[in-house]
């Protein structure tokens, strides 16, 4: 598998060094690429549906950039299409978190929404801290009236997965409302930062769990950012599915000063009512043209609907 990457790696131009500091270059989002994914796709749901699922796929976004996020749109919606498990919906209309709009979905599906740096906010980005770039529709709406929407719409969708909703967050969504204790706690953690791009081998963790099925028990490698989390990450509050270990990381400095804990890169875990599941990767689409991933992401949708039911408590070792 490493031996694979190497050779791609070289095909492309690149040197070990360039990847870290670039990435893998950017795939264009085409009919051909998509009928790529489509042909590794599972072609059947792990579980059938208890009735038809319609999922919400926000991608809205207001701060960094990730290249993937309408491959990842895509994605959402081949996996649904192909398997039947739920159809998608995809928005960047911030109406869609008021209480009466978000009810109507199954799951919600965050992909990518970095917000700016200054919140961490992606609603009081829209409705006040990038108003004139996303949020123009509001401009007549009194300031105040705009930081109590930006606030009704985080409490509706909070609400929301504790009601019995399910929530996705894919890759960058985890930077979603990383200032706030409440949201971290109700995710399992928030972004902290990363190191350069690399190549990442992620272990399955959970034996016999239902969602790791994808991976035949087998390592997973591919080249991403590695994710490092804070705030209630270090309660490992979740049911742990990939874990990442540092000390195969290329060396930095601040990955070094890190506290002796594990890392993991997808999880998932029940709140109150509903189901969160958080997956990093990818930021590079290159990761969704193998059919383990996509089989995993389709689990964790299908888990978060609430047709896939697993472990998704705190590991009885891990307590």
């Amino acid at each position: 598998m490493k031996y694979i990457y190497v050779v791609a790696f070289v095909m492309f131009g690149y040197l070990p060094s360039d990847l870290a500091a670039k990435g893998l270059p950017a795939i264009k989002l085409t009919e051909e690429w998509k009928e790529k994914v489509r042909s590794t796709a599972p072609d059947k749901p792990q579980v059938k549906p208890k009735e038809e699922r319609k999922v919400l796929v926000f991608s809205l976004n207001t701060g960094f950039k990730h290249w993937c996020i309408p491959h990842t749109t895509a994605v959402v919606k081949i996996l649904g299409e192909e398997t039947g498990a739920y159809t998608s919906v995809e928005s960047k209309d911030l109406k869609e978190f008021l209480p009466e709009n978000i009810s109507k979905y199954d799951a919600i599906v965050l992909n990518n929404n970095c917000p700016d740096r200054k919140d961490r906010d992606m609603f009081r980005d829209v409705l006040i801290n990038k108003m004139d770039e996303y949020g123009s529709e509001y401009a007549s709406m009194p300031l105040k009236e705009r930081e109590a929407l930006a606030e009704k719409l985080y409490k509706s969708l909070v609400s929301y997965v504790a009601d019995g909703g399910g929530l996705v967050l894919l890759h960058g969504a985890i930077t979603n409302f990383a200032m706030s204790d409440e949201f971290s706690a109700m995710v399992g953690g928030s972004f902290d930062f990363h190191p350069p791009q690399q190549e990442v081998t992620l272990y399955p963790v959970s034996e016999g769990h239902p969602m790791l099925d994808p991976f035949g028990g087998k390592p997973f490698v591919y080249f991403d950012e590695p994710y490092i989390m804070n705030r209630a990450y270090a309660k490992l509050d979740f049911h742990p599915l990939l874990e990442m270990k540092v000390d195969e990381l290329l060396p930095n400095k601040k990955v070094e000063k890190l506290d002796d804990i594990p890392r993991y890169m997808a999880w998932v875990r029940s709140h109150k009512k509903g189901r969160v599941f958080f997956c990093s990767p990818s930021h590079n689409a290159h990761a969704f043209e193998r059919p383990e991933l996509l089989g995993f992401i389709l689990n964790g949708m299908q888990y978060t609907i609430g047709d896939l039911k697993c472990p998704d408590t705190v590991p009885a070792r891990s307590k």
